[in-house]
């Protein structure tokens, strides 16, 4: 049966950017900042169930941002699944195709046969630990899948063997290697953590990680004396970032980076998305060209900026390199900027795209640069170049007053104002 998702693949000289969406507004800043696709999961039903995540009869809406900006939209259904659940992911399967949704992630042999049934691509997910080519060969022969989502241990030497022999185990059919780039690491091998189960009792392999591996530790002997483990968190590791060897998965036949990030915000979304899509851009259109190595260097440099800027707890090569010895150990929020609250808008006027804002805990001033989150009007960030109170225009507006600001689009009522501010 040919699926939905066949004949539009990413090339391979061009890696797609895969942004995470946990909610409307975050995937409102993967649209605005580039992203070929976006991920995102239906709750109760994927390994993100902390994040908002969003309901079957959104599905369609879903799919329509997405592919109204030229994005592939992915369906998160990488869980396990009960028996009392096959009904219902059956149900929700099928939804997903009438949506048409351009793939499901999964590892699951229910989500997987389901998505065949109805005709939906599916993407290997990481939690299925495909490590080699033969496991992969295997999934293709038994199931037809064509891209696989590989295990996080994986070394660069791994992928390019993998990606070589795998072709050629599966008669040169067109095999896809999708790989993390960017956000958490997760202490366990290849994701798979039974220490929140055991001490709380829910399951990481059904998305409710507690993250107890993200605390501080004593070790408390039998006379009660204590001692802490280590600075920071011994358990937490530090954050994935392939911006200074990105070179090197593109070299790998990397199909497509993915950026991990459902739990967190539209602007870490939004910054990370940006950054590694001007990386790929700037090496697919100057690799030939004269000092490119140079420039390359620096655009790798202001993109690291760009990405310090957003919450993350240190950086990481991960597993690319060879085993990150030192890399398990985290101390909290490395973010070299913060978001501030400022208020919230009261109303919005089209004909003049100036919103009135309610300074309910900050003040604002002029040159300030504001990011508006809403559900329904996004992720938006502006420059503040004009400001008026009453018709006057002013330079500062504190707590307690209403400023009439331009914006660059809608707004809504009670849409979230905040600033962009430096944490350092």
């Amino acid at each position: 049966m040919k699926t939905k998702y066949e004949g539009k693949r990413t090339a391979p000289s061009k890696p797609e950017i895969m942004a995470p969406a946990g909610d409307f507004p975050s995937l409102d800043a993967a649209v605005k900042a580039g992203a070929d696709a976006v991920y995102f999961g239906i709750k109760g039903f994927n390994m993100r169930a902390g994040a908002r995540n969003f309901s079957p009869s959104q599905l369609k809406k879903i799919a329509r941002i997405c592919h109204s900006n030229g994005l592939k939209a992915y369906a998160t259904l990488n869980t396990i699944y009960y028996e009392s659940e096959l009904r219902k992911l059956d149900l929700i399967v099928k939804k997903m195709a009438d949506a048409e949704i351009d793939a499901v992630i999964a590892w699951d042999c229910a989500a997987i046969s389901a998505a065949k049934k109805y005709g939906v691509e599916v993407f290997l997910s990481t939690q299925a630990s495909v490590s080699n080519s033969e496991s992969a060969a295997a999934y293709f022969k038994k199931f037809g899948i064509r891209r696989f989502v590989l295990a996080r241990e994986c070394s660069l030497a791994d992928i390019k063997k993998i990606k070589s022999a795998v072709s050629k185990k599966t008669g040169g059919a067109k095999i896809e290697i999708e790989v993390f780039a960017h956000g958490a690491m997760c202490v366990a091998q290849s994701g798979r953590c039974f220490m929140s189960e055991f001490l709380s009792g829910k399951s990481a392999n059904r998305g409710e990680c507690t993250q107890p591996c993200r605390r501080q530790y004593r070790v408390i002997d039998e006379s009660d004396n204590a001692l802490t483990i280590g600075e920071g968190c011994v358990m937490s590791p530090k954050d994935l970032c392939v911006i200074p060897f990105i070179e090197k998965l593109f070299e790998a036949g990397v199909d497509s980076l993915k950026i991990e990030g459902r739990n967190r915000n539209p602007e870490y979304v939004f910054s990370a998305v940006s950054a590694y899509r001007r990386l790929r851009d700037f090496y697919l259109e100057n690799r030939r060209k004269k000092n490119f190595e140079f420039d390359f260097e620096r655009a790798k440099n202001d993109a690291l900026n760009e990405v310090s800027k957003v919450f993350n707890r240190g950086f990481s090569d991960g597993f690319y390199m060879g085993r990150p010895v030192g890399d398990w150990t985290s101390d909290g929020n490395k973010a070299s900027g913060k978001k501030r609250i400022v208020g919230h808008v009261t109303k919005f006027f089209p004909k003049i795209s100036v919103a009135e804002i309610s300074v309910d805990a900050f003040p604002i001033k002029l040159g300030d640069e504001i990011q508006i989150e809403g559900e329904k009007s996004g992720f938006v960030r502006a420059a503040v170049e004009s400001m008026q109170i009453d018709g006057k225009a002013v330079s500062r507006a504190e707590k307690g007053v209403k400023v009439g600001i331009k914006v660059p689009s809608p707004l809504r009522r009670n849409d979230k104002v905040y600033t962009i501010l430096s944490a350092r």
